[in-house]
């Protein structure tokens, strides 16, 4: 079973000693399932990793609608732009899915850090590189053809979605309705191919 540590260190690029120096900078919260991080036009500044646990990104659309940006599991980090770069209010909430271990450190620490040595301006070019290769990611996977692709991505990059996250919050991520997502799952489940039928 990989590490927090570990799987940091893969997804960032990081070495060990890197993401030690890091987290000592950082504080250990638990937050409980349901728990929100930033609400929409907060304006919390922290940058936070997830130690354990599955997060979930949305904003409601214009009619009213609530949509899924985007998941986060296991050396994800969370942070909304709007407050961390921007410094103004959020465009997103941040929700704990299920019990969560984070590490979280306020956007000025996190500067002095990165400011305080050539080493800690790696740490964070890393990190920031990473989340602008997630969005990037995630942009182009909101336009990929077939949800059932991307469904069977999410799955393979965050196993435990499905424990914690409910269906019509997944599809939303799909712009897809939960039906669909429904037949997509059964279609999977079946072992069908279901590429003679869209």
């Amino acid at each position: 079973m990989e590490t927090f540590e570990e799987c940091l260190c893969r997804r960032s690029g990081l070495t060990v000693d890197e993401v030690e120096s890091l987290l000592a900078r950082m504080t250990r919260m638990e937050i409980q399932k349901g728990e929100t991080l930033v609400r929409k036009g907060g304006r919390n500044t922290n940058i936070y990793i997830i130690e354990k646990g599955i997060w979930r990104a949305s904003y409601i659309n214009s009619d009213g609608n609530d949509i899924t940006l985007w998941f986060a599991s296991k050396g994800d980090l969370l942070f909304s732009s709007w407050c961390f770069v921007g410094n103004i209010p959020s465009m997103i909430t941040l929700e704990s899915m299920s019990d969560s271990i984070v590490y979280g450190i306020s956007r000025d620490d996190a500067e002095d850090f990165f400011m305080s040595s050539v080493e800690a301006a790696r740490i964070g070019r890393r990190l920031y590189e990473k989340e602008i290769f997630e969005v990037e990611r995630w942009l182009l996977g909101s336009g990929a053809p077939r949800a059932r692709d991307r469904y069977e991505t999410l799955l393979a990059e965050k196993a435990d979605l499905l424990q914690y996250v409910p269906l019509k919050y997944i599809a939303s991520y799909l712009f897809i309705t939960p039906q669909s997502l429904s037949r997509i799952r059964a279609e999977l489940a079946r072992g069908d191919g279901g590429h003679h039928h869209q």
